[in-house]
């Protein structure tokens, strides 16, 4: 493969879901969804209506606009709004629409599409996408934190969306984060890749998994690796992170040297693993691959990973 003429890639992309421009305003949280409050009834206030996976949005692009007021978007949300922050001064909150309303919405003139597609896309502008993820990832955790883990007791929402409170035991409990590394393993001008059963077809990707208990950043590499693909890594390095709402993960991207070059793959985990060497990597990223292989796009942390190492920086 590496007699292929290797693509230009250009500048560098965009990563998805980063570079948020929002203060978190942690100070206002316990006053903020107040319902006469001064954010709420702030004229500036702007509100991201999210139903599950979906994403509700303005215009007729091809760039959106996902903010709504706080009449728009209460005629068609519902719950309790969620506290994000200040963009300039101006409150941002995100408030829950109901996905089986999507026609319904979708008929009032409004685009109904996923969040994944609105990175890929583009189809908002860059600065709204960390926090419509924030927004997506808060849901997602009342979503499965409704009970106290404590006691059972139904909990109840305070400080914004940011903490539940159980009234029978008096526990609190805050949003979690799950730490997942992902890393791309190199041995001299070969990387490792994997599949997993869900992906598209020809795509591969880079290796991950979550962080257990007790473990360090450079553990996880090392044992998910070795777990997956039965290769054994020595130096790891830290490159970049990512916040991934899917549903609420923070993406830790590293790089390996590997200490074996074997492969032993875990069905459970992959349908397949190999080694790629840097020419066939960047046909994977410019997707012009001959056999129509190819990586995650450049919203992903692992099209970051890959291009790192066709570029040649290496653990």
């Amino acid at each position: 493969m590496s007699v292929l003429s290797r693509p230009e890639l250009g500048a560098w992309p965009d990563l998805g879901y980063v570079g948020s421009v929002l203060d978190r305003a942690a100070h206002l949280r316990a006053h903020a969804c107040e319902p006469s409050g001064a954010l709420l009834s702030d004229p500036a206030a702007g509100f991201y209506l999210l139903g599950g996976e979906l994403v509700a949005l303005k215009g007729d692009g091809p760039v959106f606009d996902p903010l709504f007021s706080r009449a728009e978007a209460q005629a068609r949300g519902r719950g309790e709004p969620l506290f994000l922050g200040l963009d300039n001064g101006a409150p941002r909150f995100a408030l829950a629409f109901d996905p089986g309303l999507r026609e319904e919405l979708e008929g009032q003139g409004l685009k109904v599409t996923d969040l994944r597609s609105i990175a890929v896309g583009g189809l908002v502008l860059p600065r709204h996408l960390p926090p419509i993820a924030c927004g997506k990832a808060l849901f997602g955790w009342h979503g499965r934190h409704g009970f106290c883990a404590n006691c059972g007791t139904a909990s109840r929402i305070l400080d914004g969306g940011w903490r539940r409170d159980c009234p029978s035991c008096g526990a609190q409990h805050f949003p979690r984060t799950d730490p997942v590394v992902i890393m791309l393993t190199a041995a001299g001008d070969k990387c490792l890749m994997g599949r997993q059963p869900h992906f598209a077809p020809g795509m591969w990707s880079c290796l991950a998994g979550f962080v257990e208990p007790g473990e360090t950043i450079e553990e996880a590499v090392r044992r998910e690796t070795l777990e997956e693909a039965g290769i054994a890594t020595g130096r790891v390095t830290y490159r970049s992170c990512q916040p991934w709402p899917f549903p609420m993960s923070l993406m830790i991207g590293c790089l390996a040297q590997a200490t074996s070059r074997d492969i032993v793959i875990d069905r459970n985990e992959l349908e397949d693993a190999r080694w790629f060497d840097r020419d066939e990597a960047a046909l994977m990223l410019a997707r012009t691959h001959p056999d129509g292989l190819f990586v995650p796009p450049p919203i992903a942390i692992a099209h970051h990973l890959i291009r790192a190492f066709v570029e040649g920086i290496d653990a």
